[in-house]
Parts: C-alpha cells; sequence; structure tokens
C-alpha cells in the first residue's frame, strides 16, 4: 500500500521521481525503491513526505490513495477550450442570422420600393365621391410619401449608427 500510495501522490503532484528526490534530498533510485516495493523511507521520512505532499502519515500508510485526474490544469484548460469554441459557433450562428435578416429586409424593402416606382400613383385617377376609395386612396397616398421621403432619411441614419456601433464593438 505504501508504495502505491507514493507513486499516487507523486503523479498527483505532477511531479517525477527526480523532483520528489530534489524536495526530499534523496537520489532517484531511493524513491524508485519505495515505489517498487524494495525499500520503505524511516520514520523522518516519512514526515518529510507527508510535508511534500500535504497529507497525513496515517494516509500514506493507510488504505489506496485514488488517482486524480491526470495533469487537472491541462483538463481544465481542454474544457474551456470547448466552452470557447461552442461559444465562438454560438456568435457566428447569430452574425449569421443577423446578416441573412438584413439582407431579406434590404431585399424586401427594394422590391416594395421597385413596385411602388413601377405603380407610380395610381391613387390619383380613383373616383374620391365614393368614401371607401377616398380611404385607401389617402392610406396608399401616406404609405407611399413615408417611404419615399422619410424611409430613406431614417434608413441613413439606422445604418449609420448601427455602423458605428458595430464598428466600435469589433474594436
Amino acid at each position: 500500500m505504501l508504495k502505491d500510495n507514493l507513486k499516487t501522490l507523486r503523479k498527483n503532484k505532477g511531479l517525477s521521481q527526480e523532483e520528489l528526490s530534489v524536495k526530499l534530498n534523496v537520489v532517484r533510485q531511493t524513491i524508485s525503491k519505495w515505489e517498487s516495493g524494495l525499500s520503505v523511507p524511516d520514520a523522518e521520512m516519512l514526515i518529510s513526505i507527508s510535508k511534500v505532499f500535504e497529507t497525513p502519515v496515517s494516509e500514506i500508510l493507510g488504505e489506496n490513495i485514488e488517482a486524480k485526474e491526470k495533469n487537472d490544469i491541462k483538463v481544465i484548460s481542454e474544457k474551456l477550450e470547448v466552452i470557447n469554441e461552442q461559444l465562438s459557433k454560438k456568435q457566428k450562428q447569430r452574425k449569421k442570422r443577423a446578416i441573412n435578416f438584413l439582407i431579406i429586409l434590404d431585399v424586401g424593402i427594394i422590391l416594395l420600393f421597385i413596385l411602388l416606382a413601377v405603380l407610380g400613383s395610381p391613387y390619383k385617377s380613383w373616383d374620391y365621391s365614393d368614401p371607401e376609395w377616398s380611404i385607401i386612396g389617402t392610406i396608399w397616398h401616406s404609405f407611399e410619401w413615408i417611404f419615399f421621403k422619410i424611409a430613406p432619411i431614417l434608413i441613413i441614419v439606422i445604418t449609420l449608427i448601427l455602423g458605428t456601433v458595430l464598428i466600435k464593438k469589433n474594436k
């Protein structure tokens, strides 16, 4: 049990036999003999070992110690890398959706602009003595006026604001 516990503790700490031997002021072969069960450390050395591993002597001499995940820092960094990749993919997907939405919106606006330009102003020839046609004509005229007069200004202002925000966000 002692030999297995020493080896497990050393590996859990990420130490080689050479590094442990330097900390304990012994030769590497001594560590090798302890871990292979050919010899055992004396009482003073057991106290030094417990200080290096920050583990009570009773635990070193007791039941087998479970091996921890090797290279905890490496495991954590690998998990963080996976999380970062997932976040990056989600951000790319959001950007793609936003770009696709804006493209569809732009195409829709262009098609509406072409439609209104081709149709001209058909409401000008309508008979406004009928109240229903006068309401429809007024709504059509209002929409056309807003679309041709106000919408271009709003689109320019919104584009400038979005462009400024996106440029600052990317810096």
